[in-house]
């Protein structure tokens, strides 16, 4: 049977959660990345006047000096996100999260069932999203993920656009090479050696020419592009991170010098439990502090190492917190962001260290790791850590806010919310 995939891509993600949850944004250019200094998104609003991803904001209230500027809030994204992809399982089980703003949905076989045809399911998805989240998305239809997303990117943003195995050529001929998704600069130009300018240059080329010129992902590639599902619509859950954040926000503010870092120090402990729990570890580290007023002061880390324990980064924070901190300041949240995360086993001894130190480092943390999987999460923690377990619990407001978050999107079903990664890290 021939596959049926769809792709479904949020418009300007970010900025659209934005204006969803502040009705009085919508029609005004939205740009978020307060927190950083440089564009982390735009709305299409903001687009039109120049605004592009990473562009410093100095530049944007230049280019656009009316623009909204938020700091990015990463929770409620991922709220919005796992709702989105709520209302695709609606129609769907097989349901891959390629990211937070997108996924492939595979409805072959569905349209018995449903008495609808597949345009129908499609659209279904589009507008359920739209009307329960108040975002729109952009829907690729075709028998190919390559195609799918080809077809997302058709008509941006609010686009609907079916691909049909006898219309293929009409799209892929005004493609160019380097918009095919997973093929890139660099292999966009070894194409173009051989006279391919479009995806439809590939797709003509012979099978033979395919396997003589190419390796096997793009072999496939050519499979997909002709109308061919050989990539499967993956729903496995992820089991890797580019970026982990932990971000914790406090009720009421403080300017207490010893529990701001204390909640700091929480964090970067919560964060590295979960780097441990997936194999990961990282030599880049980013912290931030939230002020009272909702100003960020962020600062960047590396270190000569890769690690997975908190230890090793700790004291260095520490010492570089003042460059935070300001006593006269109330703080409401601070953040961690752990960047460029690789697989444990690549961790290499700097030319000085003693590995006999390592080695009872990881020796503490399995125990840490094994207590806290019996006993729960924190049954040992850092010292740096404490003073936010001995301060009276003040987070009732938090907690309230919290919950009339969840109620704001919630529908009659019952979901679990998942953390969702940073995949941007904040610069000083």
């Amino acid at each position: 049977m021939q596959r049926v995939i769809a792709h479904i891509d949020g418009d300007a993600f970010f900025a659209a959660c934005e204006q969803a949850v502040h009705p009085e944004y919508r029609g005004q250019p939205v740009i978020t990345g307060q927190e950083r200094g440089i564009v982390a998104a735009a709305s299409y609003e903001a687009k039109r006047y120049g605004v592009q991803r990473g562009v410093p904001l100095w530049e944007v209230k230049k280019l656009c000096p009316h623009a909204i500027i938020v700091p990015s809030d990463y929770e409620t994204y991922s709220l919005f996100s796992q709702r989105m992809f709520e209302c695709m399982r609606r129609v769907s089980p097989i349901v891959e999260e390629y990211g937070i703003d997108e996924g492939f949905v595979d409805i072959t076989g569905l349209r018995g069932p449903t008495h609808r045809s597949y345009s129908q399911l499609a659209w279904q998805m589009k507008q359920t999203i739209q009307q329960e989240l108040g975002i729109s998305v952009s829907v690729g239809l075709s028998v190919s993920k390559v195609l799918a997303k080809l077809g997302s990117k058709w008509k941006k943003p609010n686009g609907f656009t079916v691909i049909l195995p006898q219309h293929i050529s009409t799209y892929t001929t005004a493609t160019p090479t380097e918009k095919v998704w997973g093929i890139g600069h660099n292999t966009a130009a070894y194409l173009a050696k051989f006279g391919i300018h479009t995806a439809a240059d590939f797709a003509k080329q012979s099978e033979q020419w395919v396997h003589r010129h190419t390796h096997k992902p793009f072999q496939e590639l050519w499979q997909e592009l002709n109308g061919q599902s050989v990539w499967e619509v993956h729903t496995a859950a992820k089991t890797s991170y580019q970026s982990i954040s932990k971000m914790k926000t406090f009720t009421p503010p403080s300017s207490n010098r010893s529990y701001v870092f204390a909640q700091l120090s929480k964090n970067i402990e919560n964060a590295f439990i979960k780097a441990r729990r997936y194999d990961l570890s990282t030599k880049k580290i980013v912290v931030y502090l939230k002020q009272h007023n909702f100003r960020y002061r962020s600062l960047e880390l590396v270190f000569n190492r890769l690690t997975s324990f908190p230890q090793d980064v700790l004291t260095t924070v520490e010492h570089q917190f003042h460059r935070l901190f300001q006593p006269t300041i109330l703080y409401r949240a601070t953040g961690v962001i752990l960047v460029d995360l690789c697989p444990m086993q690549q961790v290499q001894l700097n030319l000085f260290e003693s590995p006999i130190k390592l080695e009872k480092l990881e020796q503490i943390y399995a125990s840490i790791d094994a207590l806290a999987k019996r006993y729960g999460k924190h049954t040992v923690m850092h010292g740096s850590s404490l003073p936010v377990v001995q301060a009276p619990d003040q987070r009732i407001t938090e907690r309230q806010r919290a919950m009339m978050n969840n109620q704001l999107h919630q529908t009659i079903y019952q979901r679990k919310f998942l953390g969702m990664p940073i995949f941007t890290p904040i610069r000083p």
